[in-house]
């Protein structure tokens, strides 16, 4: 990789701007209630008559013991631990509701724990949450199978079960190790604490597939402090790194509220932070992936990387692509043919779904052409940096250069910036552009006129730097 571009205090003013992170395209600001329970039977059992094609699993375990301040999840902080028996019962009857309408499609290529907190569970909880899912689908050799944990609360005895199940990628939030920081954003993990847990997993047979989770912008972070992060973070040599930026947003996640926005870092000061860690990684070994990930050169992810097929989905960077991916539990968000469909964000809505034998469906949306169009480029640049317009002819049966005149025209400041260089036949992101990706993806995005004007009472998005 080429050294990193100098900071430019000019060019960060300039682009710093709200724009979404692309997550999913449309994004989730563009679902709404009329999507519901009967759309997603229908769009179930259409997805079952593509019997011979794997499916991608995900299961929301909302619970935290408390809340970190800093946080943007679904989260339901409890000690009660008691509520966690109660709602896998729920998740075991949503699971069998969505597989009776996949009779003929069981087969899963990547499975995923995520939350709030999936390691508040004890052993033999996660052994009856992973029974739920075995009894309905299988899982294909070489599956991906992942979890989120927080070392603060994981025992061994919740390593060796996983293990044993067969997860073979862990994903570790730190955020940073500063206790500073630590306490601004109300989280109080060691370095310690990380440090015994990934050499836990490594001895249970986590041998690779470790992720460790670091956020650059928090309150109280500089320069000194996260060089020092970096340096503990290589300690431990994670086979990947999300390296995630920030995003301050207490008009969505009202507990951001509590942090001080003026111990929040400049733009100029958050960017040199995104750039000390890229220069520092790159010299370590690590390929930089996609818009925040960096991986060993080894890794799955790096090497899909390198042959421009990382794909994207609701769980992040994957090498695991699958045409549906299936969720499960409170405010869980799937994709199935050409829609999207997120339940009910109350525990109690969700348990009262499923106790009328309903699919717990709040709302959604559902993709028209344009849209599945638009959503692959810049799936293509978010995971490869680059959009082969041959691809889209043959995909999509258009005229890339005629079909997009007005977002190729609006990539002007973006094209003199050097963040993109185009071709006759391909539209790519510079490595100048790659920390702008962003921007350069919402050249593409219909919707972000009609929420600009919104955004001027109300932000809609977090900010691209």
């Amino acid at each position: 990789m080429s050294q990193p571009f100098p900071v430019d205090p000019e060019l960060v003013r300039r682009f710093d701007r709200p724009g979404p992170r692309y997550t999913s395209y449309p994004t989730a600001v563009e679902f709404h209630e009329g999507v519901g329970a009967e759309q997603y039977a229908a769009h179930l059992e259409r997805a079952d008559r593509r019997a011979d094609e794997p499916l991608s699993l995900y299961a929301h375990i909302p619970f935290c013991i408390q809340h970190c301040d800093y946080c943007g999840c679904h989260v339901i902080a409890t000690p009660r631990y008691d509520v966690a028996r109660t709602y896998l019962g729920y998740v075991r009857r949503e699971i069998e509701l969505a597989a009776a309408r996949l009779a003929s499609r069981r087969d899963v290529v990547q499975l995923h724990w995520g939350g709030g907190t999936p390691t508040y569970l004890a052993p033999d909880e996660l052994e009856t949450l992973f029974g739920h899912f075995a009894a309905a689908f299988r899982l294909l050799p070489g599956a991906e199978v992942g979890i989120e944990v927080d070392p603060r609360v994981t025992s061994r005895q919740q390593l060796e079960t996983l293990a044993r199940l067969g997860f073979n990628r862990l994903s570790m939030g730190v955020q940073d190790f500063t206790p500073e920081v630590q306490q601004a954003i109300g989280r109080g993990q060691t370095f310690e604490e990380t440090r015994d847990l990934v050499a836990a997993a490594r001895a249970v047979g986590f041998r690779e597939g470790i992720n460790l989770d670091l956020v650059y912008g928090l309150p109280r972070q500089t320069a000194a402090t996260f060089e020092a992060n970096l340096d503990r973070l290589l300690e431990l040599r994670p086979d990947r790194i999300a390296l995630y930026s920030f995003a301050y947003v207490p008009w969505i996640r009202p507990r951001q509220k509590r942090l001080d926005p003026a111990a929040l870092p400049a733009r100029e000061g958050k960017l040199a932070l995104y750039l000390a860690a890229l220069a520092r990684l790159s010299s370590a070994g690590y390929e930089a992936i996609g818009m925040d990930h960096f991986a060993l050169p080894d890794d799955e992810l790096a090497r899909a990387a390198r042959a421009g097929r990382l794909d994207r989905n609701f769980m992040g960077y994957t090498v695991r692509a699958a045409p549906a991916m299936v969720a499960f539990g409170v405010s869980g968000i799937g994709e199935v043919e050409g829609g999207f469909f997120q339940n009910e964000r109350k525990l109690s809505s969700y348990y009262e779904a499923l106790d009328a034998g309903r699919l717990p469906i709040q709302r959604g949306y559902l993709l028209d052409d344009d849209d599945r169009l638009r959503q692959w480029v810049i799936r293509q640049l978010m995971c490869n940096f680059a959009v082969d317009k041959g691809s889209v002819a043959e995909r999509f049966g258009v005229d890339f250069d005629a079909y997009f005149a007005d977002s190729l025209a609006a990539l002007a400041e973006a094209r003199d910036a050097g963040f993109v260089e185009e071709s006759a036949g391909r539209l790519a992101v510079t490595e100048r552009g790659r920390f702008f990706v962003r921007i350069v993806c919402m050249a593409f995005d219909r919707y972000l006129a009609a929420k600009a004007a919104q955004a001027a009472e109300r932000p809609v998005f977090s900010r691209t730097v």
